[in-house]
């Protein structure tokens, strides 16, 4: 090979390596658990699961981005999920679900446009309440029980997050003329996350959303929540709400939670909450349990939950979930 040939193929592969530099990057991320799960609930429910059920979860997230020229960010995330049966590109046996594009740089913050999967304001505040595994009125009776008042998540929404703003985040959420799949109204919400430096440990955070959830019939929701970690312990509460067309439609929904580090590896917790509707003569209350260890990218977790007067009603459940999972 003469001279001339290695001065060229040089300055080909230079000029390579100096358009990949800019062209972006693609990274994979994943996660898949293996789940138990055994309720009991009085007066069986015909929609309640009991007896143990083994079931496993997985799903891929593909995340590519790129700097421009004046220094912003965008980037692209498409998520494959075990079984999105309800998205239009998903079948029984799964297929892509949240999928999102993303503009952002430290100055602006980021704005992201999410066609499935978008959560705006409130989704990032409404569940703040902390625990070692999952929330003491999950996973009892199958869907059953009353859940906390929360954001919205909706297809093709945007979603504004500010930058640090001297210790608060604003997080801004709108879907123009509703999600296309289950509503026919619009949605906007906001929140704000402020982590003072005066109180080391303190996150303090509230949020406001409506949403139109049929022609005419609006709800407007709110949601305040505080956590405090000090050394080992965390501690949190709660207070969600929506107000509906009617006062017999309002909801009060409130939860606390604490949670110690016995180690690096080790947390156990304790929860409770309470559902107030204002049509119903009793209120849900829960409590729950559960500890978790992680080593590496793996995670075994479980809680113990009992629920009072499930979803209003004169029945009770209790429910345990043990889990294994992995993460990378």
């Amino acid at each position: 090979m003469n001279k001339l040939t290695k001065i060229g193929y040089t300055a080909l592969a230079g000029s390579l390596i100096a358009v990949s530099a800019h062209a972006g990057s693609m990274s994979v991320s994943g996660s898949a658990a293996i789940t138990i799960s055994d309720g009991d609930v009085d007066n069986t429910q015909a929609t309640t699961a009991e007896g143990n059920t083994f079931t496993m979860g997985d799903s891929l997230t593909f995340t590519g981005s790129g700097e421009m020229d004046n220094g912003m960010t965008v980037s692209l995330s498409y998520e494959y999920d075990d079984d999105e049966a309800d998205n239009a590109l998903a079948t029984s046996e799964g297929g892509f679900d949240n999928q999102s594009i993303t503009l952002s740089s430290d100055a602006m913050g980021s704005l992201t446009f999410s066609g499935h999967g978008g959560d705006g304001g409130m989704s990032a505040i409404d569940d703040k309440t902390p625990n070692a595994y999952e929330e003491s009125w999950d996973g009892v009776t199958n869907g059953d029980e009353e859940t906390l008042v929360g954001g919205t998540s909706a297809n093709n929404m945007f979603t504004y997050k500010s930058p640090d703003l001297g210790g608060a985040v604003v997080t801004i959420g709108y879907v123009p003329g509703g999600d296309a799949k289950t509503t026919t109204g619009s949605y906007m919400d906001f929140a704000v996350a402020i982590t003072p430096e005066a109180v080391e440990g303190l996150t303090v955070g509230f949020g406001m959303g409506e949403t139109e959830e049929t022609a005419g019939t609006v709800i407007d929701k709110q949601a305040l929540y505080a956590l405090y970690s000090y050394g080992a312990f965390t501690i949190g509460y709660q207070m969600n709400e929506a107000d509906g067309p009617t006062s017999a439609t309002d909801v009060e929904f409130t939860a606390a939670g604490i949670t110690y580090a016995v180690t690096d590896d080790i947390s156990i917790g304790y929860n409770q909450s309470t559902s107030d509707r204002a049509s119903a003569a009793n209120d849900q209350e829960a409590t729950g349990i559960s500890a978790s260890f992680t080593s590496g990218g793996v995670t075994v977790g479980g809680m113990y939950n009992t629920v009072d007067n499930v979803s209003h009603s004169t029945k009770d459940a209790e429910g345990y979930e043990l889990s294994v999972s992995f993460a990378f």
